[in-house]
């Protein structure tokens, strides 16, 4: 079954496999969804800062510091590093409070990690690049909830099994490797990954990352619940007449909302 972020899963296969949890998880179980989100921003910024030598490791190497790091800024943007920031944040939340957090705030971390893990991508993938037309569609979200919803105490425990289990797969890869041999790995992939940042650098990035799509599902949510069918084109866009536009045309109303144009 194709997920959002299978432009992830030939090079990066454990954000792949991390952010489908994030994805799968948004609608049943946002608590478990915010905290996949925010393990795979973890992920990936500790790949690039192990991987692209441009970068200043901080003194400190938790997520939050790695994001700030002024070089990492400056290669992010301001609006990738805000959603990155965005969706720790939220991460954070549902590993700590006792409120879980709602599907707005999940969906959010989804859509955001979406928009983060696509920069990423085309940052740093050595092969084809992810399509540029690529969009984060919230309503294919599943919505089943498989178990119970996780607790704080269950995330809590998720985070350190998999930190124990990351930290014991390191220890073998360095028994069975020779140092010498993962050091000459690491360098080629450092200047692969090199080669790879400057021609994304390159080209213009057409992306677009306002995140409509999730805006749109949201207001659809919200007018479901109110009362709205939805089910006809006159629900969402209705033209009257009187309300000038200041260029002498007519505005369109929806649900309430007046704009010049589409509401959407």
């Amino acid at each position: 079954m194709s997920t959002p972020f299978d432009f992830l899963r030939d090079e990066f296969p454990e954000l792949h496999r991390e952010a489908v949890q994030a994805g799968a998880n948004a609608l049943p179980d946002p608590r478990t969804a915010c905290f996949y989100a925010r393990r795979v921003v973890e992920l990936a910024v500790s790949w690039a800062f192990e991987h692209d030598r441009s970068l200043s490791p901080p003194y400190d190497a938790n997520v939050s510091a790695l994001l700030h790091e002024p070089s990492f800024q400056a290669l992010a943007g301001e609006q990738i590093f805000r959603k990155a920031r965005d969706v720790v944040r939220i991460g954070n939340r549902a590993a700590h409070d006792r409120q879980p957090p709602s599907q707005h705030d999940s969906v959010t971390a989804v859509s955001h990690l979406f928009q983060f893990c696509y920069w990423f991508a085309r940052t740093y993938s050595r092969g084809a690049q992810p399509p540029v037309d690529l969009r984060f569609d919230p309503a294919s979200l599943p919505r089943k909830r498989p178990i119970p919803a996780a607790t704080v105490a269950q995330i809590q425990d998720l985070q350190t099994a998999l930190e124990e289990s990351e930290a014991a797969r390191q220890r073998v890869q360095d028994e069975l490797r020779d140092r010498a041999e993962l050091d000459a790995e690491l360098a080629q992939l450092r200047a692969e990954v090199a080669v790879a940042k400057a021609r994304a650098s390159a080209t213009p990035d057409e992306h677009d990352y306002t995140e409509a799509e999730t805006r749109d599902w949201f207001i659809d949510l919200l007018l479901a619940e109110a009362g709205w069918s939805l089910d006809q084109p006159r629900d969402r866009e209705l033209e009257v007449s009187g309300m000038p536009d200041g260029r002498g045309a007519s505005s369109t109303t929806c649900c309430g909302v007046t704009t010049a144009g589409r509401w959407r």
